[in-house]
């Protein structure tokens, strides 16, 4: 059902507070550029796996939670409820808003979480309401919360049972891993400093000093088995991100008390989609040798990493391996790159020595043949991806023997632009189907899931949120997170970047990235663990060389992203008063904080900046107001009150009531008049119109009393009283 709300013409405040959790954080100090960084809140309800349902007026439930204030659930009688479910439990929702059909009514209501549907906890309380009230703000501690009701109890007579917007937010986990994979520190001689120029640098000179001061808790470390070079495939003099010295940069995090995170390559230079070579010394070995040398290097090295006191947090088997990895002789049914793995693929040594790098089967999909319908083929299919997680469970194995306690990442990613006839969603769903249920049977399953995201290669953040709630749901033992990602704070003009809307400024690159931030966090019954900007310190660099220094750098003002986008504090940002026309305002002096820390709700004083002229005119104005939490500001709808003029008059020796009542609002209202004398009612009075009772009381005389006129309309239920005194008739 479509309804009209109207701003202007119906009674109650709106108050809207434009701060959530830390309030309006300041740009940074001491940072480059300037970032406006507050603190994660996303609308659950708007989420496109959030389902509702009501016991009355199912036919209209959706209409709460289309983002469309013009819109609403209209109930069938008093005591009928709204559910929303969030589509998974959430651990960090901490603030429901309402909003009701008519202003200027009071609305008596619950509202109630559950974990399941069955148990319910009262988190608000306004079934015995008595001010008119267009709307709530709650705020509550609640975790595991899967289900909101909204029971109406009942409203002033005359106004629609109902609710035009329901809204459950949630907040940034405190468990949620944000970090950066910053393998290219190896080698890099550039000191990094908070504050370079200023007397007090701050946090430095390594890299991983500012990291970790700037709020990252997590560094990933991507290890080539011999570092080589891409185009020679010969050994480089420097061996950076080699097993070796990569033990001593992983002593740099764990010092740093930073949670340490392994990316096996398991090839001698980069592997990512395009490109998975064996490790030249496993280049030429039977598929059953090659399996034994993934298990003995993985568990070898991380039992290295063990006994040197960094014991790793998390480890990848296998970089963005959607294509599989260590491809070998299987490329060779594949002249051109109409397949994925293919003969002649990067990098250059893989073609060039293909005698070599492709001479034994490997790891590599062979997605060309997905959807063929020739038996062999099919065969073909099936067995690139029984050697593909024979590899892997090699490599998982190993980590499990070596080191129990530490977490295992499988690291893909999703297409933006298909495969096939097949979209990049459907490719991903069909790999980690096949690649799950292998090493399920194989007792080889990983903890996590894990995609790169840039939007050049990946689509709009919203692909990226459909992508991982939808694999989320289909595998929901599996932990979820965005292995790397990165957004430009410079370039083209500050033109986003392709299918981003995002400028390429240090705050457009703070919102991007703080975007995808938010979208893990909201995978449904807490699945997104955690998120990686990849290489920050150089590639879509967040931090920038200091042009009156050597040698030196300084972050973006963007990086406070880690250490902002928890909320400390969830404000009610909402409170709905009566205010009528030429009346002063009664905001409230002080608006509910909630500590995200311990759960307490206290009040936290507001200081209004009134002119004195608000409610000179119907409308909708806006009022400024702050708190120690930052600026607030309080949406007021001022409409006229009912007009009633009363006049005692003779007639015949007996005294008549003439009741005049105008129609102040802008909207067509049904006025009923109600005198001791009875009552009469007037089924649609124009805006602005005059309409007339009188009343014979059939006596010389009356005594005092009151006249009573209630006004209905689209968006208007308003009820108005006038005495009047007692009156003799003339003779």
């Amino acid at each position: 059902m479509k309804k009209s709300i109207r701003c202007g013409a119906v009674l109650g405040t709106a108050f809207a507070l434009a701060i959530t959790g830390v309030g309006l954080a300041p740009s940074a100090v001491g940072l480059f550029g300037e970032a406006q960084i507050d603190a994660i809140e996303s609308n659950l309800a708007e989420k496109y796996w959030v389902s509702v349902t009501a016991t009355g007026g199912q036919g209209t439930a959706a209409l709460a939670i289309d983002q469309d204030p013009d819109t609403a659930w209209i109930a069938e009688s008093a005591g009928d409820a709204l559910t929303l479910d969030l589509g998974g439990a959430y651990a960090n929702t901490r603030k429901v808003s309402l909003e009701f059909p008519d202003v200027g009514a009071v609305y008596q209501y619950t509202v109630e979480g559950s974990a399941d549907g069955e148990a319910w906890s009262v988190l608000a309380d306004e079934s015995a309401a008595t001010e008119a009230a267009a709307g709530g703000v709650h705020l509550f501690t609640a975790p595991g919360i899967r289900h909101i009701r909204v029971t109406i109890h009942g409203a002033s007579d005359g106004a629609q049972l109902g609710l035009r917007e329901l809204a459950v937010y949630n907040y940034l986990r405190e468990n949620m891993v944000l970090g950066a994979d910053m393998s290219w520190v190896d080698g890099d001689t550039r000191e990094y400093w908070v504050s370079p120029l200023e007397a007090d640098r701050g946090a430095g000179p390594h890299l991983f000093d500012v990291a970790k001061d700037r709020g990252m808790d997590f560094v990933r470390l991507r290890i080539f088995n011999e570092p080589r070079s891409e185009g020679s495939g010969a050994v480089l003099a420097v061996p950076s991100q080699g097993p070796e010295r990569s033990l001593a940069v992983a002593q740099d995090v764990v010092e740093r008390d930073m949670q340490l995170g392994v990316d096996f390559h398991y090839a001698d230079s980069w592997a990512d989609p395009g490109k998975q070579p064996k490790p030249r010394a496993w280049a030429e070995l039977p598929f059953e040798d090659l399996t034994t040398a993934v298990y003995d290097y993985t568990r070898d090295y991380v039992e290295q990493l063990i006994a040197q006191g960094t014991t790793p947090d998390k480890v990848a088997v296998g970089n963005e391996i959607l294509h599989g990895f260590m491809w070998g002789s299987e490329a060779l049914l594949s002249v051109d790159d109409s397949a994925p793995v293919w003969t002649g693929a990067n990098p250059a040594y893989f073609r060039d020595q293909a005698d070599i790098y492709q001479s034994q089967p490997g790891g590599g999909i062979l997605w060309q043949y997905w959807d063929s319908e020739d038996a062999e083929e099919q065969v073909l299919y099936t067995e690139s991806f029984d050697r593909f997680a024979t590899l892997l469970s090699a490599g998982i194995t190993a980590v499990n023997d070596a080191s129990p306690e530490t977490s295992v990442e499988l690291h893909s990613i999703v297409r933006g632009e298909g495969y096939d006839g097949m979209s990049g969603l459907e490719m991903a769903t069909e790999f980690w189907d096949q690649v799950l249920s292998r090493l399920e049977a194989d007792e080889a399953a990983p903890d996590y899931l894990a995609h790169s995201y840039y939007p050049e290669w990946h689509g709009a953040p919203e692909q990226l949120e459909r992508n991982l709630q939808t694999i989320s749901a289909d595998h929901p033992q599996y932990k979820m997170t965005v292995a790397e990602t990165s957004y430009p704070a410079s370039g083209a003009g500050g033109a986003p970047m392709p299918n981003s809307t995002y400028p390429r400024t240090v705050q457009g690159q703070a919102d991007a990235i703080q975007r995808v931030f938010q979208i893990v966090n909201d995978i449904p019954n807490n699945a997104g663990a955690g998120v990686l900007t990849w290489e920050p310190q150089r590639w879509q660099s967040m931090f920038r060389a200091v042009p009156e220094l050597q040698n030196v750098s300084e972050p973006n003002a963007s990086i406070d992203i880690y250490n902002k986008s928890a909320a400390t504090h969830v404000v009610e940002d909402r409170v709905y008063i009566a205010a009528a026309a030429g009346d002063a305002p009664a905001l409230p002096t002080t608006v509910d904080v909630l500590s995200t820390a311990d759960g307490t709700v206290s009040p936290a004083a507001v200081s209004w900046s009134l002119t004195g002229d608000e409610t000179e005119s119907g409308g909708r104005v806006e009022v400024e107001g702050t708190t120690e939490f930052g600026v607030v500001t309080a949406v007021i709808d001022v409409v006229g009150a009912v007009g009633i003029d009363i006049t005692p008059r003779t007639l015949g020796g007996r005294v008549y009531l003439s009741v005049a009542v105008t129609n102040t609002f802008d909207v067509p209202v049904r006025v009923v008049v109600t005198t001791p004398y009875g009552s009469k009612t007037y089924a649609e009075v124009a805006p602005g119109a005059t309409v007339s009772a009188s009343a014979n009381s059939r006596s010389a005389s009356i005594p005092a009393g009151e006249v009573t006129v209630e006004v209905t309309g689209d968006g208007v239920a308003q009820t108005g009283t006038a005495a009047f005194d007692a009156y003799q008739a003339e003779s």
